[in-house]
């Protein structure tokens, strides 16, 4: 009977350790899912652009670019860019175009509507949901080795989901130094063809180091960067904050 009150006063303390023990290991568990998440290297990319912890507290993100205002509301990425003569965007759920005239605007606007933002939203597009990252192989320019990091995506994730990326940063500091792209919109087809752009101009804004220009480099028959293509792309009047613009803004019938 000793023997049995024991055993009975043992059997709770053994559940409570027990349980004590699944929910540190389940805590445990939690913990490297979540530091798992992304590759350590673009986690370290993304501190030395500002974190992006940083980044997801912003609601709203503006800047200008020949002769253009593109703003973009960050969560639902809801979309306007608008001229003297056109104003394009996405209201959540369709691409519109309104124009003066047939002349005004001659691009397509679904594939044109958030095309510098992502461009200029690097790294941090590159923590969108939906995205594999795998490795691949430096970038080497003037003597300088670029480890890189490949970024492709799910089937079925935004409307071109063969597209793949590779960005390639500094070494030494993480910074992001190039980004290589496909285009497969126009062909719905995966390729190899990569274009190159290289960021060396970076600024501050509101606590992230954020792009003021980026170029286009011309390639050799091996894909290495050899000079720029054209003339800087420039980013002005950058503004990006906490607060959310009214969605009627997004709206076609509002211009």
């Amino acid at each position: 009977m000793k023997k049995l009150a024991l055993l009975l006063l043992l059997v709770p303390v053994f559940i409570g350790c027990n349980s004590n023990a699944k929910s540190n290991a389940k805590k445990e568990k939690e913990v490297v899912t979540t530091a798992k998440k992304y590759p350590e290297a673009i986690v370290n990319v993304f501190k030395k652009h500002g974190g992006i912890e940083k980044w997801n507290t912003m609601k709203t993100l503006t800047f200008s670019l020949k002769g253009e205002k593109h703003i973009t509301d960050l969560p639902s990425r809801k979309a306007l860019v608008k001229s003297e003569k056109y104003a394009l965007g996405f209201n959540g759920k369709d691409v519109w175009l309104q124009r003066q005239d047939t002349t005004a605007f001659k691009g397509n606007p679904e594939f044109y509507y958030n095309l510098y933002f992502y461009f200029y939203a690097m790294p941090f597009v590159l923590a969108d949901d939906g995205i594999v990252y795998s490795e691949t192989a430096p970038l080497v320019f003037e003597g300088v080795s670029y480890p890189g990091i490949k970024i492709s995506y799910g089937a079925d994730v935004g409307i071109s989901p063969d597209d793949n990326y590779f960005i390639y940063y500094n070494p030494d500091t993480y910074q992001m130094e190039w980004l290589g792209y496909t285009v497969t919109y126009f062909s719905k087809k995966a390729t190899n063809k990569t274009n190159i752009i290289k960021y060396d101009d970076w600024e501050n804004v509101n606590g992230l180091l954020l792009p003021k220009s980026l170029i286009w480099y011309t390639k050799d028959e091996d894909g290495k960067p050899l000079k720029p293509r054209g003339e800087a792309t420039v980013f002005s009047s950058v503004e990006i904050n906490e607060t959310s613009l009214p969605d009627n803004i997004f709206e076609k019938s509002n211009y």
